[in-house]
């Protein structure tokens, strides 16, 4: 892989890929970062894009699924906007739309009730007290897509764009009956925010019968020494599985098991040091 601001390329097997979607799935990671509190603390897209990234790594064939959708989401709002609307064109894409959503809405349906167990279970790992995380999927849509659509064209056409639809849906996380986001602790949504992720680690196993790559990046100097060995298992499983880890920190704080099986790279000055 080649990347710079001018520059982008990618080859697999020493030939070129063309389209992302080609090479989405081949390589198949789990990575962990501060910016994963943003899954807690920030808006329902990025809940969203979780739930597709889950589905992409386990279903072939949904990314280009989510790029039909957005084409025809974006050509019918640019519609909507419009003064005067086509109402052959609208229904063309409403139609598009609800093909596509349809399937999307269908697959995130079976995502989350198997998803939902393996997060509740990661997070009682993790946390210090005894909380209850549920995981739910709440479809903006919530009978026929097509007949909901059509009844929201009067306020479409005020507001200028598509009101319903896998846009608007939400992956609602609830610790102990209250949103994880509006009522947690600092600390609560930081466990929350790692548990999702080892969760996603874990479905990703048990669908492909293989560990993907994880990569940590200095977040255990944010874990007490508790919450740092609720990665054990992870870790280990994925040792056993002969699985890769990449993990970044700035001194050495994760849990001694771990010191027996690590190989070492230092950076200091700029220089790559092995250890």
């Amino acid at each position: 892989m080649y990347w710079s601001a001018q520059e982008r390329n990618l080859s697999l097997d020493g030939k070129p890929v063309r389209k992302l979607a080609e090479y989405l799935g081949v390589l198949r990671a789990v990575a962990f970062c501060s910016e994963d509190l943003q899954l807690i603390k920030g808006v329902g897209r990025g809940r969203r894009r979780f739930m597709d990234l889950l589905v992409s790594q386990t279903v072939p064939g949904y990314l280009a699924l989510l790029q039909r959708y957005t084409q025809a989401l974006r050509s019918r709002n640019a519609l909507l906007k419009r003064r005067v609307v086509d109402p052959r064109a609208l229904e063309g894409f409403s139609k598009e739309l609800v093909v596509a959503g349809e399937e999307i809405i269908r697959l995130r349906r079976e995502l989350v009730p198997k998803f939902a167990p393996l997060a509740a279970a990661s997070y009682q790992a993790l946390a210090t007290e005894a909380e209850e995380l549920r995981v739910s999927y709440s479809p903006s849509v919530k009978n026929d897509f097509g007949v909901d659509l059509a009844q929201s064209h009067a306020r479409e056409r005020s507001y200028g764009t598509t009101l319903i639809g896998p846009h608007r849906d939400e992956l609602r996380l609830l610790l102990n009956d209250r949103a994880a986001g509006q009522f947690g602790s600092e600390g609560q949504k930081r466990t929350l925010a790692i548990a999702l992720k080892l969760a996603q680690a874990e479905y990703v196993t048990a669908a492909h019968g293989s560990p993907p790559i994880l990569l940590i990046d200095d977040i255990m100097g944010e874990l007490d020494a508790n919450r740092r060995s609720g990665f054990l298992p992870l870790l280990q499983r994925a040792h056993q599985a002969r699985g890769q880890v990449f993990m970044t920190a700035t001194e050495e704080r994760w849990p001694k098991e771990l010191g027996r099986e690590l190989q070492r790279w230092e950076v200091k000055a700029g220089a790559l040091l092995f250890g």
